[in-house]
Order: structure tokens, then sequence, then C-alpha cells
């Protein structure tokens, strides 16, 4: 069960950090209708509580350089003494999300690189680790909805 803010000047104030997690906090307290230091103490415990887990930035695309994603399923020899395989996933920085999944499948690998020769690179590293049994590797064609970037 997914836990939800305790009120909805909380929710408000989230709201507003996923479309510009750069605002100022006198000028998000205008629009949630808070002082400053009222807004700042809501965001520390949102962070406390688990609901803030961390910032991040998401780089511009240089014009020559296009981005290329692919999503990796793994299948690992024992699901339940796999951590080695996370843990070498968790080295590779072009690894921008792993989740793992229920059913046949063991772990949901999304990765970003700068061209389709590192995505074989890390296909390759992936595939050495041991407890890895299989991968199976989709290169993203376009990205037709992205709700991460907005």
């Amino acid at each position: 069960m997914r836990r939800s803010p305790t009120d909805d000047i909380d929710g408000q104030i989230l709201a507003e950090l996923r479309q510009n997690a750069r605002i100022s906090l006198a000028r998000l307290g205008e629009r949630v209708l808070l002082s400053r230091n009222a807004v700042r103490q809501r965001i520390e415990r949102l962070e406390r509580d688990g609901f803030i887990r961390g910032y991040t930035i998401r780089e511009a695309v240089d014009g020559d350089r296009p981005r290329v994603s692919a999503v990796m399923l793994v299948y690992r020899q024992d699901r339940m003494r796999g951590s080695e395989v996370i843990a070498g996933l968790r080295a590779i920085p072009e690894v921008v999300i792993c989740d793992v999944v229920s059913g046949e499948l063991d772990l949901v690998v999304r990765v970003e690189a700068t061209d389709a020769g590192r995505i074989q690179q890390i296909w390759e590293q992936v595939s050495a680790f041991p407890g890895v049994r299989d991968i199976t590797t989709a290169l993203s064609l376009s990205t037709v909805i992205d709700r991460a970037s907005t």
C-alpha cells in the first residue's frame, strides 16, 4: 500500500516540486500559501518520511550525440541469492532503473547510453556476471511517453 502525504498542502508541494524542483522556497510558499520557513520544514519532513527520496538532474542531450535506450530482461540462476547481479548493475552508471519483478523474469533493467555500441558493451558485461542465466535486450526505437522528464 502506498502512503500518501499527510495533507493537501504536502500534495501541492510535491506537485510543484515535480514541475520544477529548483523552485525557490519563497516562490513555493507563495504558491501553497505558506511562509518560506513553513515550506522548508514541510520539505524536510517529506524527505525524512521518504516521500522525497532524492534529487536529480536530467541532462540536455547534445544534438550530435543522441541517447540510446534499451530494456534488458535479466534472468538469474538463483533469484534468492542473486544479489551479486544487482550489485554489479549498481556499478554501471548507464543503468538508470532496475526493478525486481515477479513471474519467470527476475530483473527489468533500463539502460541509457550514448550509442548502441555502449549498450552492447553493457550487455556483454552483464551477461558475464556470475549468476546471470540469460538476458533479452530490446532497443528503444522512440519514446512516446516520458513522464519522468516533465
